[in-house]
C-alpha cells in the first residue's frame, strides 16, 4: 500500500507541474487551449467529427531522467515493446473503422481516435488522459475560444486498476466517460468516487466470487492467498476474505503480499510458508511480473504438489507456460477474460504499415516502433533508444506474414474483445444521444444533446442505458455501478505428453438472472498435475461425519476443528454439524448417532424367559393348590382332614390359589385395570390366607385348652361361626384399605425414563406410597401375630403338632417378605415386578408346602397313619 500512496503523491506533483508548466511557458499564460510544454506523448491518431481517446500499455516500462530542476526536464523514454498491447491499439482502430463503414450506426458522422501509450507508468498515463480531456496535445487543437466538439468524447482504458483509479477520479469531476477494458478493482464500482467510470471486464468482486465457487465445487476449504502490493491485489484480498467468511465455504491458511521487483529474501520466506502449510491450493491475485520471481523460487526449492488458481491477470501469461515450469504449474486453473471473435481483425492487422516520413524526433511513431521490433530493423535516422545494437534498415515494405508473431494470432482474443466492446459501447451511446427527438430528451426541459454542442456528461447518461449484442453473441450493458454483465472463462493449463503446453477452456462462470454465480465445469477435460489424476484434497480438518459435531480448535481458523461424537440421546444427521440435536422423549440415538430410533420398551413380559418362568411357577402353584384341594375334598371324611379343621383348610387352599393367580397380574404390559387390580388382589388374597392361618392357630390353642378340665368353654366361644366371622372381618379391613387407596391415589401405568436413557420402562406407579405401605404393614401384622401365637403353642403334646407347622410356615413367610422390601426398593423397572412376583410365589409355596405337604404325604403315601389313634399318638408303631 505504501507504493500506491507514493505513486499517488507523485501524481499530484505531476499534475501541479503540468498545470504550471502549461501556463508559464505560454505568452500571457496562453490564450490558446493548446499545450505549450514539451512533454511529448507516444500515440496514433485519426481525425473525425468526434474523437475517442484510448490508453494502452505498448511498452513494459519507462525511464524518467533525474529531475534536478536545474535545467529543462527531459523526456521520459519507454522500453520493452509489448506486441499484445499494440494489438489492442490496432483493435480499437479497427473498431472505429468498422463503425465508420456501418451506415446504420452513427450515420453522417465519422469517428476519429487518439490512442496513447502509458508505458506502464501512472504519470505518463495520467498526462495522456488529461491532455486528451483538455485538448492540449499537438494533434487535438481547439480554436482560440475553446468552442466546438470536446477534444475526446470518451476514453477507452486504462488497463490498470491503479491508473484507472487516479485518472477516473479526476475525469469524473468533469463527467468525462472512461470505459476500461482491463481494470478489475472492485473499488472502481463506487459511483460516488467514480461517477463516469465504466468497464467491459467484470470487477474483482465477481472474480473473487468465481474463485470461491471453484474452491467450493472441489471442496477446497483450506487455501493460501498471494496478492500483489497494489490496488488490484489489496482490494481482491479484502473482498476475498470478506466473501469467504460470509459464505463459510473455507478459510485462508495464509495471506502473503508479493514484493515489488526482485527480493530474494522475501520470496524465500513466502515459499517457506507455502511449503510448511497443509494447504494444497494457492490462489494468486497478481500481475505476471509479480509472479515470475516467485515461481523461480518455487522451482529452486522444488515445491511441487500445489494446485494453483490464477486470476485473470496471469491466466494466459505465455511467459510462464514453459516446459521447465510445467512440473510446478501444470494443471493450473485460472479465471480468464471472456474470449471473443472479431471477424476481419486479422486482415486489418495485416494492413498495418509504417509511415517512413513520420517525424521521429521524439520517437512517437508507435507503428514504426512495432515495425522495428517485429523485423529487427531500424528506420533512418534511428530513433535514439528504441532499438539497441545494430540491424538492417527498415524499408516499410516488409511482409508481416513472413514472420512469426503473436500480433497476428486472433484465435484467443480476450483483452482485445473487451476493447472492441468498449468502443462499440461509446458508439452506441453516442448514436442514441444523436437520435434523441427534440422535446422528448432526458435533460432539462426535455432537451437533447446536439452535435454542435456535445457534452461528455450527456454521453455518460446514455452509456448507463446502452444495451447491444456483439456479432459473437454477447450482450453488452452496464449496471448502476458501470460494471458489465459478468462472465469469465475457466482455463486449465494442459501439459501434453509431447511436452507442449495448451491452455484449454474447461468451463465458465457467470451471474444468473437471480443474482447468484453459476459455475459450469467440464471436469473430464481438466488436467490434474497429480497422481492419481484427480482433484487434490486441501482441508485443514477432514469433514466430521454424521454422528459427530465440530469443535473448533482454539486459536486456529474455523476450518480447523476436531470431530467429537455426539453424546447418547443426541444425533447429527449431516456432515460437519455444529451441534448435536436431542432426540424426542420417546426416541433414542442410533448406535451410529446419526438418527433417532424409538426407545426399546421394557416390562415383565410373558415372552421373555423370566416372565415365562414366573408364569409357569404361578400356574404350577395354582394347579398344586387345586390338586391338594381335590385330595382334601376326596378324603374329607378321614381323620387327618377332619382333625385339621377342614373348612379352614379349604378356605386356606382357595386363598393360596388366589395368591398364585394374582401374581399373573404383575406380568405383561401394564394397563390401568391391571395396575389398580394387582395390589388390591395381592393384598386381599394374602390377608385372607394369613387370616385363615391365624384363626387356625387360635383353634389349635382352643382345642388344647378344651382337653384340660374346665376348658370346654373355649371351643364354645370360638366355634365355626366365630371362625368365619374373624376371617371375614380381618379380610374386610384389608379391602377397606385397598378401597381407600384406590379412591385417593390409585396406581396407574407410567413410562419411566429415569432408570435407563435408551429405553422406556413401563411400570405401575403405586400412586400413594402410604397406601402401599399400609397394605403391606397390615399383612405383616397378621403374619407376626400368627407366628407369635403358633410359637406359644409349639410344644403341644400331640403327635401331629399343627402349631409347629404354622410356626415354621410363618417364619418362612416373614423371612420372604422382610427380604422383599429392600430388594423391591433397589430393583428398577421390571425387576421390581419380578421381585414382588417371586415373593408372592415363594411365600405361597412355603405356606402350601409346610402346611399341606405333611398331610398329603400321610393321606397318599402313609394311609395307615391316617387314623384317629395315630393322630392322637396312641398305637402307632415305628
Amino acid at each position: 500500500m505504501g507504493k500506491v500512496m507514493q505513486s499517488h503523491s507523485n501524481l499530484l506533483l505531476l499534475v501541479l507541474y503540468f498545470c504550471f508548466s502549461s501556463a508559464a511557458s505560454s505568452p500571457q499564460f496562453s490564450s490558446s487551449c493548446q499545450l505549450q510544454g514539451r512533454f511529448h506523448l507516444n500515440g496514433i491518431h485519426k481525425t473525425g467529427d468526434v474523437v475517442l481517446g484510448g490508453l494502452f500499455q505498448i511498452h513494459f516500462f519507462s525511464v524518467f531522467p533525474d529531475l534536478s530542476f536545474t535545467s529543462e526536464p527531459q523526456q521520459p523514454s519507454c522500453h520493452g515493446f509489448d506486441v499484445l498491447g499494440f494489438r489492442q491499439v490496432r483493435t480499437m482502430a479497427f473498431a472505429v473503422e468498422e463503425i465508420n463503414r456501418n451506415s446504420k450506426l452513427l450515420p453522417n458522422l465519422s469517428l476519429g481516435y487518439s490512442l496513447y501509450d502509458n508505458c506502464l507508468n501512472l504519470g505518463i498515463g495520467f498526462r495522456a488522459a488529461m491532455s486528451m480531456a483538455s485538448g492540449q496535445v499537438e494533434h487535438i487543437v481547439l480554436d482560440d475560444n475553446c468552442v466546438g466538439s470536446p477534444p475526446v468524447m470518451g476514453i477507452v482504458g486504462d488497463p490498470s486498476s491503479t491508473r484507472s483509479i487516479a485518472i477516473s477520479s479526476v475525469l469524473g469531476l468533469y463527467r468525462v466517460p472512461m470505459v476500461s477494458y482491463f481494470a478489475t478493482c472492485s473499488c472502481l464500482s463506487d459511483r460516488q468516487k467514480f461517477p463516469s467510470f465504466f468497464r467491459t471486464i467484470p470487477s474483482d468482486a465477481f472474480q473473487v466470487s468465481a474463485m470461491i465457487q471453484i474452491i467450493k465445487h472441489f471442496g477446497w476449504t483450506w487455501v493460501g492467498l498471494l496478492i500483489s502490493d497494489d490496488d488490484y491485489g489489496l482490494h481482491a484480498a479484502q473482498s476475498f476474505q470478506s466473501d469467504l467468511s460470509q459464505s463459510g465455504d473455507g478459510c485462508l491458511a495464509y495471506l502473503e503480499i508479493l514484493p515489488w521487483g526482485y527480493d530474494p529474501a522475501e520470496q524465500r520466506r513466502i515459499v517457506d510458508v507455502m511449503k510448511k502449510s497443509t494447504a494444497r491450493v494457492v490462489i494468486v491475485f497478481a500481475l505476471q511480473s509479480h509472479i515470475i520471481n516467485l515461481i523461480e523460487e518455487v522451482v529452486k526449492q522444488n515445491v511441487t504438489g500445489l494446485q494453483w488458481l490464477a486470476s485473470e491477470a496471469w491466466t494466459t501469461a505465455a511467459v510462464l507456460q514453459t516446459p521447465q515450469l510445467m512440473p510446478y504449474l501444470g494443471g493450473t486453473l485460472g479465471i480468464a477474460v471472456r474470449r471473443g471473435e472479431i471477424p476481419g481483425l486479422r486482415d486489418f492487422l495485416l494492413q498495418t504499415r509504417p509511415n517512413i516520413h513520420h517525424d521521429n524526433r521524439y520517437g512517437n511513431s508507435t507503428v514504426n516502433q512495432f515495425w522495428e521490433f517485429t523485423f529487427q530493423c531500424r528506420f533512418a535516422p534511428p530513433p535514439a533508444g528504441w532499438v539497441e545494437g545494430g540491424g538492417a534498415l527498415c524499408t516499410g515494405q516488409e511482409d508481416l506474414e513472413t514472420v512469426e508473431t503473436e500480433f497476428l494470432d486472433t484465435t484467443n482474443l480476450r483483452p482485445e474483445y473487451n476493447v472492441y466492446k468498449a468502443v462499440y459501447a461509446l458508439a452506441y451511446a453516442l448514436d442514441d444521444m444523436l437520435q434523441c427527438e427534440p422535446g422528448r430528451g432526458p435533460f432539462n426541459g426535455h432537451s437533447c444533446g446536439s452535435f454542435q454542442k456535445l457534452e461528455p456528461w450527456q454521453l455518460v447518461h446514455y452509456l448507463q442505458k446502452v444495451n447491444f449484442t456483439t456479432s459473437f453473441g454477447d450482450q453488452v450493458s452496464f449496471d448502476e455501478n458501470g460494471d458489465a454483465l459478468p462472465i469469465y472463462d475457466i482455463m486449465n493449463w494442459h501439459w501434453l505428453p509431447d511436452g507442449r503446453i495448451k491452455v484449454q477452456n474447461v468451463g465458465d462462470v457467470k451471474r444468473s438472472a437471480a443474482g447468484g454465480e453459476v459455475l459450469k465445469l467440464n471436469e473430464d477435460r481438466i488436467f490434474w498435475n497429480f497422481e492419481p489424476k484427480k482433484p487434490p484434497r486441501s482441508v485443514c480438518s477432514d469433514s466430521c461425519p454424521p454422528g459427530t459435531r465440530m469443535v473448533r480448535k482454539k486459536g486456529e481458523p474455523e476450518c480447523c476443528f476436531d470431530c467429537i461424537p455426539c453424546s447418547k440421546g443426541k444425533i447429527s444427521n449431516k456432515t460437519n454439524s455444529m451441534e448435536c440435536t436431542s432426540c424426542p422423549e420417546d426416541f433414542w440415538s442410533s448406535p451410529q448417532l446419526d438418527h433417532c430410533v424409538p426407545k426399546r420398551t421394557e416390562f415383565l413380559s410373558y415372552h421373555e424367559p423370566l416372565g415365562i418362568c414366573l408364569t409357569t411357577a404361578s400356574l404350577l402353584g395354582t394347579f398344586i393348590c387345586a390338586a391338594v384341594l381335590g385330595i382334601f375334598i376326596y378324603h374329607r371324611s378321614t381323620p387327618i382332614v377332619r382333625a385339621n379343621n377342614s373348612e379352614l383348610s379349604f378356605q386356606l387352599l382357595l386363598s393360596l390359589k388366589l395368591c398364585f393367580l394374582c401374581s399373573l397380574l404383575f406380568i405383561g404390559r401394564p394397563r390401568l385395570w391391571t395396575c389398580q387390580l394387582r395390589h388390591a388382589a395381592f393384598g386381599i388374597s394374602f390377608v385372607l390366607c394369613v387370616s385363615c392361618i391365624l384363626v387356625k392357630t387360635i383353634v389349635v390353642l382352643a382345642v388344647f385348652k378344651a382337653s384340660k378340665p374346665g376348658g370346654e368353654a373355649s371351643l364354645k366361644w370360638f366355634g365355626a361361626m366365630q371362625q368365619r366371622g374373624t376371617v371375614l372381618l380381618l379380610t374386610l379391613i384389608q379391602a377397606a384399605i385397598c378401597t381407600a387407596w384406590l379412591l385417593s391415589s390409585p396406581p396407574a401405568p407410567h413410562k419411566n425414563t429415569q432408570y435407563h436413557n435408551d429405553k422406556i420402562v413401563y411400570e405401575c406407579a403405586v400412586g400413594s406410597t402410604v397406601g402401599f405401605a399400609v397394605l403391606l404393614s397390615y399383612i405383616g401384622l397378621l403374619a407376626i401375630l400368627s407366628f407369635l401365637i403358633a410359637f406359644l403353642a409349639r410344644n403341644l403334646p400331640d403327635s401331629f403338632n399343627e402349631a409347629k407347622l404354622i410356626t415354621f410356615s410363618m417364619l418362612i413367610f416373614c423371612a420372604v417378605w422382610v427380604a422383599f422390601v429392600p430388594a423391591y426398593i433397589s430393583s428398577p423397572g421390571k425387576h421390581a415386578d419380578a421381585v414382588e412376583v417371586f415373593a408372592i410365589l415363594a411365600s405361597s409355596f412355603g405356606l402350601l408346602g409346610v402346611l399341606f405337604g405333611p398331610k398329603c404325604y400321610i393321606i397318599l403315601l402313609r394311609p395307615e397313619r391316617n387314623t384317629k389313634k395315630a393322630i392322637m399318638g396312641r398305637g402307632v408303631t415305628k
